[in-house]
């Protein structure tokens, strides 16, 4: 039976090569050790209480200096809830939660790195514009065919995350014949796309708990390594997420053991970025990995 954690010497294998470096904008980021990215969602609907943030600017500025002094390499701001049957929010809206904030963190963090969480080009545009260095884009380009032209153009680092359908109906298309073929051939076409587009730097994520099954998503995390063939940094969002909580039968706010449990096995099964919500306590299980793997 397979083991949700591997042996050491499969580790050794499946361990992210040095020195990876992602340009965004004429800027050069090393990515020589696992990122943390600090989850900051200006909604009021996001899955998880704890990581939503009003649009108060100095509610904005308070959580975002907490992140960064906790330790995080990247915040993630994002002004449109992608939970399982979310309520769809307009462009204007979406504009107004993100842009401000945004424009905020540059002016008093300016050394900070950025990503906007979104799927519309417009916004990821706007974003750029008003500081963000990076685009995470849960749709990979297919809810907007402009994305990728879009990124190609801001020469910045474009995050792709794999998902079927839309966040209001995603759970309902989670049949697949294999889903890890299926997923690599995804990535694959996306990230030749990308390339013709003129994206130096793509980041895949394999989308956990979009048009996924508990066990799908469990199945993935087991078998991460496999997508280390296509020789992109991987992210990993599972922190709290309900892969966690319903199996725990917990909610939510108890599901922070779980998550740094399995941010430990996605680190050694070769995940580069953790997308978090409690920065802290992923940098320390950062800190133990490399410890145990230097």
């Amino acid at each position: 039976m397979d083991n949700l954690f591997s042996s050491s010497s499969e580790i050794e294998d499946k361990l992210f090569p040095p020195k990876i470096t992602l340009r965004s904008k004429g800027k050069l980021f090393l990515l020589d050790r696992p990122w943390v990215m600090g989850i900051m969602n200006i909604t009021p609907d996001s899955f998880y209480e704890g990581s939503r943030v009003s649009q108060d600017e100095a509610l904005i500025l308070h959580q975002a200096e907490k992140m960064l002094v906790s330790g995080a390499d990247l915040l993630d701001i994002g002004g449109y809830s992608s939970r399982p049957g979310a309520n769809e929010v307009s462009l204007d809206e979406e504009m107004s939660r993100v842009l401000p904030a945004i424009t905020a963190i540059k002016r008093e963090f300016p050394e900070a790195k950025v990503s906007i969480d979104t799927f519309q080009s417009k916004i990821a545009s706007s974003a750029v514009q008003c500081g963000a260095d990076f685009v995470n884009d849960i749709s990979a380009g297919t809810l907007d065919p402009d994305m990728i032209e879009t990124v190609g153009k801001l020469q910045v680092p474009y995050i792709a995350m794999h998902m079927k359908g839309t966040p209001q109906n995603m759970q309902n298309q989670t049949a697949y014949d294999d889903i890890l073929l299926e997923m690599m051939k995804y990535f694959s076409e996306k990230m030749n796309e990308c390339k013709k587009a003129g994206i130096n730097d793509v980041i895949l994520d394999p989308g956990f708990g979009f048009a996924k099954t508990m066990e799908q998503n469990y199945w993935i995390l087991r078998n991460l390594s496999y997508f280390k063939t296509i020789q992109a940094p991987l992210l990993i969002g599972v922190s709290r997420k309900s892969m966690i909580y319903k199996k725990l039968e917990i909610n939510p706010g108890e599901a922070l053991n779980g998550t740094t449990a399995l941010h430990m096995a996605a680190l050694m099964h070769g995940a580069q970025i953790l997308r978090v919500h409690d920065v802290k306590e992923a940098k320390e299980t950062v800190t133990l990995f490399k410890q145990l793997y230097p």
